[in-house]
């Protein structure tokens, strides 16, 4: 609370010392009463009135004091605020090939990893519409672009590569369908910005579509991809189940094509990231996220609430319960 003319405020050091002056007079003029006897002035006895003998001058300094808040204009400082947002699209291209069943992301195979920071890069994002494409032999759109993140999530931990186990989705890598998807997502985007996250484990070896052509087309509309290889160097643990459905594992080569990854991102003006573990992976997203934060305008708008009434209406109030005993209960002779 602020006031507008707190000048008046000033006054409130006079009231304690009017209390003194007055306090002063009444001792020095004291009111003398005949009565015929002692006796008779004795049998009266105080009563509440007498005891009650300063509460008129409370009340008077009481409104008063009110008076004075009420004449400082006391205010309420309320502050609204308006953001303008210049927002990013954003669509996740996420390999569910069986190779990102590989185990060398433990606790977790490469998919759930890479589904669980894609959740958190999700959830940290404020005013950009993110969409979510999943490929293997094919590429199809799991959530076009939403600003409801909690449905993105969802759908998102609904990906599994039972899609490829169960027939849905043939096997594979078909990483030029992936950017095609993705670039044909934002293609009709009005967005200042616009990127494609893809994040594969493989090379390409499925697909209609080329990945440098899909790229050149995202280039032509102004679409950065930034490219992911996940996997560590070498050999990585592979599960597999045997004739009893009993699981073990083998040892298998990891194979990404980082100098096509690469070329993708350059072409496109943007970077290629490599993760080997789940903590690496957590570290691109969060550079790819200060790499592209949305611009946001904040306009500020300053509004003052009165809040003088109450204490005019306190001093109101106290002046007329003041009136009312003076004429009635706490009389006095005059």
């Amino acid at each position: 609370m602020e006031f507008k003319d707190p000048l008046w405020l000033a006054l409130l050091l006079l009231i304690p010392l009017f209390a003194l002056i007055n306090l002063f007079w009444l001792k020095r003029h004291k009111v003398a009463a005949r009565f015929p006897t002692l006796e008779l002035l004795k049998t009266t006895g105080g009563g509440l009135g007498a005891k009650l003998r300063h509460l008129l001058t409370l009340l008077r300094w009481i409104a008063l004091a009110a008076l004075i808040i009420a004449l400082a204009r006391p205010q309420k400082l309320e502050q609204e605020r308006q953001i303008e947002t210049e927002g990013i699209d954003i669509m996740l291209a996420l390999d569910i090939s069986t190779s990102m069943l590989a185990e060398d992301f433990r606790p977790k195979n490469r998919l759930e990893a890479a589904k669980a920071v894609a959740s958190e890069f999700i959830q940290g994002r404020s005013s950009d519409q993110i969409g979510l494409v999943v490929f293997a032999g094919q590429s199809f759109t799991q959530c076009p672009l939403t600003l409801d993140y909690d449905l993105l999530v969802e759908l998102l931990a609904r990906v599994t590569i039972e899609l490829i186990t169960e027939g849905s989705i043939e096997d594979g890598t078909a990483i030029g369908m992936a950017i095609a998807n993705g670039v044909n997502r934002l293609r009709s985007s009005e967005a200042k910005s616009r990127i494609l996250i893809l994040l594969t484990d493989g090379q390409n070896n499925r697909g209609e579509i080329d990945p440098v052509t899909a790229a050149s087309a995202a280039q032509a509309l102004g679409i950065r991809i930034y490219t992911i290889g996940v996997g560590t160097e070498g050999m990585a643990p592979y599960p597999i189940r045997d004739q009893w459905g009993r699981v073990r594992y083998q040892q298998a080569q990891v194979k990404i094509d980082e100098e096509l990854l690469r070329q993708i991102s350059d072409m496109t003006g943007a970077k290629y990231f490599r993760a080997t573990d789940a903590e690496a992976l957590r570290r691109i997203y969060t550079e790819i996220d200060k790499l592209e934060k949305s611009k946001i305008r904040v306009l500020q708008y300053r509004q003052k609430a009165e809040l003088f009434r109450p204490y005019l209406f306190i001093a109101l109030f106290m002046l007329m319960v003041e009136i009312i005993l003076a004429a009635t209960r706490l009389r006095t002779m005059p």
